[in-house]
């Protein structure tokens, strides 16, 4: 039988040590200032009196000190960042003509490889062990046997998702379309002229002057991109509304061949859009649901492994599709290790990092086969959103981090019920967090991000306000039934 006592024990001093070296200047203040008091109760009233008559002040000092105090104090505001405020966000909802059962995937599969039966079960094996649910959505040009990738189709599918998530933000936020400053649009792999953004900008007849950025080839992770891209020009630009949308048309990526490499995202993407509007009016502080905090980005580009590991590129017949390397999960860890050495000492208490910081010199100084110690994360987040990029994806975060099933639950789900949505996954997630009732004022969120090149990026946001559980949105109709079991493997 385990020690539990000892495993008790050893949780209390963890939690002691906690506790101390959080509040440590705390503890030294109190009895400075309790000393303080004690000698000036002493003294009595006559004693201070005789010490501030002795103090000899003049005009000109006072005017020079309080000129000085002013210019560090108009200094300090003029150089602080503006705070970034998230007013609020919409994801689109798939109607449920586009739902692809597990079923209906694998017929269609079948009879557009009907030449080549390993392609089919290589399929199948990759759908049982996904993590997907039975309400995954496709477009409507892929549930054709062939599927049509034509341009026009591709086209229905942007304005189909962007349009859907900018109308329920619109609605959300009650804001003017002329009111909007900024104009961000990441989508990866469809990239037509004109611009994803010049097709919001006519269709909802923006302003002339509008600053508009469209974000191609940039993966998964680009929607963290378009994030830290807002923040800073929302540093530069005043009483400014930025609207961010991610999404990853499917329409024109259909990968019709059969290497196994490129089959993968045929089964793991997903249709899905948010939309995103971020402010730096003071006026929003108060209906704003969240505040960022912090946006880390990783690029491992440098290394040529990392560069190939998510590639697209034509197969032997001619076929274009994206490969997946087999060192993915290896490149994805080296590029999460970099990014959470940067964005530790941002976020962790200062318990978590003497605790890292003495483990590292132990090993450099007295014994390099101690085992490295990994930060607690759960002491900094309250809250996870990992992009849903896969099972194995987020199995190896939970792992590596140490989270609770609880922890990655909004991942899971969000892949469970909508797939791989790309850069607009992270949303989902958070958007399930909301539907359950668990979004506090004060709580910390850290968003997760992989995409080729390979990038790793993270963003950090502080919950404003307690957030109603919403009658809307993507989980409506669902919340109740999650959250789920996933098998292991689901026998199709």
């Amino acid at each position: 039988m385990p020690n539990f006592s000892g495993s008790v024990k050893l949780k209390y001093v963890k939690l002691g040590y906690q506790y101390l070296v959080n509040h440590i200047l705390t503890f030294l203040l109190i009895p400075i200032m309790v000393g303080i008091v004690i000698e000036l109760l002493r003294l009595g009233p006559d004693q201070i009196y005789e010490i501030w008559s002795s103090l000899h002040f003049n005009l000109l000092q006072v005017l020079c000190s309080s000129f000085f105090i002013i210019f560090i104090g108009t200094v300090y505001f003029m150089s602080k960042p503006r705070s970034i405020y998230l007013v609020d966000y919409a994801c689109y909802k798939p109607p449920v003509t586009c739902r692809v059962p597990f079923a209906t995937f694998m017929e269609h599969s079948r009879l557009i490889n009907s030449a080549n039966p390993k392609s089919v079960e290589f399929q199948m094996r990759i759908l049982e062990r996904s993590g997907l649910g039975e309400e995954t959505c496709l477009p409507p040009a892929n549930h054709y046997i062939p599927p049509k990738p034509t341009m026009e189709a591709s086209r229905g599918e942007a304005e189909l998702v962007i349009f859907s998530a900018i109308d329920d933000l619109l609605k959300k936020t009650g804001i003017k379309t002329k009111d909007i400053d900024i104009l961000i649009v990441n989508c990866s792999l469809f990239s037509p002229t004109p611009s994803l953004s010049a097709m919001v900008i006519n269709k909802y007849k923006l302003r002339s002057n509008i600053k508009s950025f469209n974000l191609s080839g940039m993966g998964c992770s680009a929607g963290l991109i378009s994030i830290d891209l807002a923040r800073d020009l929302l540093q530069v630009h005043p009483n400014s509304y930025a609207l961010v949308i991610s999404t990853e048309i499917i329409t024109p990526n259909f990968y019709k061949g059969n290497q196994r490499a490129m089959l993968l995202p045929n089964c793991l993407f997903r249709m899905g859009a948010a939309a995103i509007l971020l402010s730096n009016r003071r006026r929003e502080r108060r209906r704003a649901k969240y505040r960022l905090v912090h946006v880390v980005r990783t690029h491992k580009g440098a290394d040529d492994k990392a560069y190939r590991c998510v590639y697209e590129e034509e197969d032997p017949q001619g076929n274009v599709g994206i490969s997946l390397s087999k060192d993915l999960m290896v490149i994805a860890g080296e590029a999460l290790k970099s990014n959470i050495t940067t964005i530790g000492p941002l976020v962790l208490p200062a318990s978590e990092q003497l605790l890292f910081l003495f483990t590292l010199i132990g090993r450099k100084i007295f014994n390099p086969k101690w085992k490295p110690y990994i930060p607690d994360f759960k002491e900094a987040f309250e809250h996870f959103c990992i992009h849903a990029g896969g099972r194995a994806v987020i199995d190896e975060l939970q792992k590596n981090l140490q989270l609770s099933a609880e922890h990655v639950e909004a991942s899971r789900m969000a892949l469970h019920r909508f797939g791989n949505t790309s850069s607009s996954s992270l949303w989902y997630e958070m958007s399930y967090i909301e539907a359950k009732g668990r979004m506090k004022k004060g709580d910390r969120v850290w968003q997760i991000a992989f995409g080729s090149g390979f990038k790793c990026n993270s963003a950090v946001w502080k919950c404003n306000r307690t957030v109603k559980t919403p009658t809307d949105g993507p989980w409506a109709d669902c919340i109740d039934r999650y959250p789920v079991f996933i098998p292991e493997i689901v026998k199709l």
